[in-house]
């Protein structure tokens, strides 16, 4: 398997369709957060994946797409299982991981900027948590264990 083959940006619909593959491959096998995805919300990534993407090509490619609340599912789902800043943290490194697996130039170091945006904010919009910046707060776990 060759290493060193030249990472283009994200530019269309289909690089986001990729990536959110990717990502969500990743997801849902991982340990800690996959549990969230797979059992408590028994998501289909299928019938899901048109509406993320649409969210994440308004977001990055400013497509004007989606026209959702994005913050309502994450709610009802917090609802049911407390979600936390080591949950929020641990997307985040997920989310970095696969954009840095296939993609490199400015829209994907906006994906990753972005991400971590969302994290915090629906962490504080769900729990309170990462508000006061004190202990318990929310620590952008992609920063330590990214590369692990």
């Amino acid at each position: 398997m060759r290493t060193d083959i030249a990472r283009t940006d994200i530019a269309t619909r289909a690089d986001l369709e990729r990536l959110l593959r990717r990502f969500y491959g990743a997801a849902f096998a991982d340990p800690l957060i996959g549990p969230f995805f797979t059992e408590i919300a028994g998501m289909d990534l299928e019938a899901h994946l048109p509406h993320i993407t649409d969210f994440w090509e308004s977001t990055l490619l400013r497509s004007a797409t989606y026209r959702r609340n994005a913050f309502a599912p994450h709610a009802a789902l917090h609802e049911r299982e407390p979600m936390t800043a080591a949950h929020f943290g641990r997307w985040v490194q997920l989310w970095s991981a696969a954009v840095d697996g296939l993609y490199r130039g400015p829209v994907a170091d906006r994906a990753k900027a972005q991400g971590e945006r969302i994290a915090l904010a629906l962490l504080r919009r769900t729990s309170g948590e990462g508000t006061d910046g004190g202990e318990g707060g929310f620590v952008p776990l992609s920063a330590v264990l990214l590369r692990s």
